[in-house]
């Protein structure tokens, strides 16, 4: 199994912008590059392959020197293309053939058992989809890189987005099974949430500081 991590470097006012809006952007940046090294730790512990489709400057992001260690072993490749639907698909295209668990930088809560559960549903399919419950998916399963790019007409971020992108996979005629739902880190009320289901991760360490700050 290899894992690929579609992520933006943590620079700030680049990342967590609606999380910026109230506890500031360097705060916001910090907590995304806190979720980002609790994902690439999840990976590790999976003992999978790591790969790195990239966003953005790591010279420029917070905490950017730790998250270059983190990625010591691991595949790194710059996001190419005009939208995130197409970014993604040259992302996996990167990322070569091969049985490869997909997921972003906004679930902190992820573990290496997850992620063996969504590769293990690849079982008798070409797809697995796990939804997240805004909407959205968190992971997206594949052996053949060619079924990503039916996603690329799929608008990306939207609460249809794990509908559409189910809709179009299956259009394309791939065997679709669908993994648990997770939450992604978008809000305040997110953010409780993940830092309470995974309250030894960074990102929750992270969080309950900015907590301490905001409650007094």
């Amino acid at each position: 199994m290899k894992v690929l991590v579609v992520a933006k470097a943590p620079v700030a006012g680049q990342v967590k912008t609606r999380l910026g809006a109230l506890v500031g952007d360097d705060v916001a940046a910090d907590l995304a590059a806190a979720a980002l090294l609790d994902t690439l730790d999840a990976c590790r512990e999976a003992g999978a392959a790591g790969h790195l489709s990239l966003a953005g400057d790591l010279s420029r992001a917070v905490r950017g020197g730790e998250i270059r260690a983190a990625l010591d072993g691991w595949t790194t490749t710059p996001q190419v293309g005009d939208g995130f639907a197409e970014r993604l698909v040259r992302a996996h295209v990167d990322a070569g053939a091969g049985l490869v668990v997909q997921v972003g930088m906004d679930t902190p809560q992820l573990t290496a058992a997850a992620l063996h559960e969504v590769a293990d549903a690849m079982a008798g399919h070409d797809a697995v989809l796990a939804p997240a419950t805004d909407g959205g998916w968190w992971a997206l399963a594949r052996r053949d890189a060619d079924v990503v790019r039916h996603l690329a007409p799929v608008p990306m971020s939207t609460d249809t987005t794990f509908v559409d992108t189910h809709a179009a996979l299956e259009r394309a005629g791939a065997r679709v099974a669908q993994a648990p739902a997770m939450t992604d880190v978008d809000t305040v009320d997110d953010a409780d949430l993940v830092a309470g289901l995974a309250p030894t991760t960074r990102f929750a360490e992270a969080w309950r500081a900015v907590r301490a700050v905001t409650t007094r």
